[in-house]
């Protein structure tokens, strides 16, 4: 049966009004994926203190996220970057932060994560070292040299190990000389307590902790060529899908940092002000201090490449990395919405 003139007009009318309003082809899909629909970010809880830790209190992802169609979704603690990537991998998270070493050996492996931002060193020589390789007060180790010989434990694959093949690196002595006991943050501590490793890159929290009981700094990363900056990494797709969604994340962790730079006493202590999680005294003075002079998050770029490539080169000399890795293919330009 033939149909009039004028139902064909009226049906040609109301198809190109549906497919207008996003209802048809692969359109609305790019047009949701810029503007952030279904975008879930999700995120480690992110514990007592900090600038994530203050940004979940106060809900400020959730209303910056909301204004883009995205949200986001706390997951729970783990006890290292280690375990965060493993979360990463079955998809309970898909933003995560760190440094560059232990995120290269994922890297030389998968693909599905990617560098969005890069925070620079903080050089201040009044900010409060963040790290140290510590020995007992009374041990007779008095430089890197010493350690010949020795037990030395690191996290594997990650800061702790990176800064210990630089150092001795640096001191002329052979990496098969010292061994490297992995152990993760709170394993080293307490090996470390008990004797049973001669020394123990300590960062972090541990840092601050150990020396208050009185362990002795053999040297800082600060002292050292270092070239492991911290980051902020996500899942590939999400980087690809959501770049916009993803920037506001990174807009807001720099804002935050700012305001900690200048108003430091409000990100500590941010859901409990007693209890294990909670610092006080010269500890809080400390974390204080941390906060006033951090460096501001910014997006990551082609120049940054140098610094991953040398973090890098000590891991694959060492054999930690199991294969190389290309700076350009781990980098993603937020503004571009690609890879570098």
């Amino acid at each position: 049966m033939r149909r009039s003139p004028r139902r064909v007009i009226g049906w040609v009318v109301a198809v190109v009004f549906v497919c207008l309003a996003g209802a048809c082809g692969g359109s609305s899909t790019e047009v949701e994926g810029s503007a952030g629909g279904g975008a879930v970010l999700k995120l480690k809880d992110p514990g007592n203190s900090g600038v994530l830790a203050y940004a979940k209190r106060a809900g400020v992802l959730e209303k910056r996220l909301a204004e883009v169609g995205a949200e986001v979704e706390w997951g729970g603690s783990y006890a290292s970057f280690t375990a965060t990537v493993d979360a990463v991998r079955s998809g309970s998270v898909n933003v995560l932060e760190g440094a560059f070493s232990p995120v290269l050996g994922y890297l030389a492996n998968s693909k599905d994560i990617k560098i969005f931002s890069v925070t620079d060193r903080v050089t201040d020589p009044a900010a409060p070292q963040t790290d140290g390789l510590v020995v007992p007060a009374d041990s007779p180790v008095r430089s890197v040299r010493d350690l010949a010989g020795k037990q030395v434990a690191v996290n594997k694959g990650g800061r702790g190990e990176y800064l210990l093949l630089l150092a001795l690196e640096e001191a002329g002595v052979p990496a098969e000389q010292v061994k490297r006991v992995y152990l993760n943050p709170d394993q080293g501590a307490s090996a470390f307590a008990t004797g049973k490793v001669d020394a123990w890159w300590a960062i972090v929290r541990a840092y601050p902790e150990v020396v208050a009981k009185g362990a002795r700094v053999l040297v800082h990363g600060r002292d050292l060529k270092d070239q492991d900056l911290s980051m902020f990494a996500a899942r590939t797709e999400l980087l690809q899908r959501h770049p916009k969604v993803v920037q506001v994340y990174l807009d807001v962790m720099a804002e935050l940092t700012e305001e900690a730079r200048k108003s430091p006493d409000k990100f500590q202590n941010v859901f409990l002000a007693q209890g294990p999680t909670a610092v006080s005294g010269a500890r809080l003075a400390e974390e204080i201090a941390k906060a006033r002079y951090a460096e501001v998050p910014r997006p990551a770029t082609a120049a940054d490449g140098a610094a991953i490539a040398d973090v890098a080169k000590i891991f694959r000399k060492y054999g930690v990395l199991p294969a190389d890795i290309d700076p350009a293919d781990v980098i993603f330009d937020l503004k571009a919405g690609r890879s570098r």
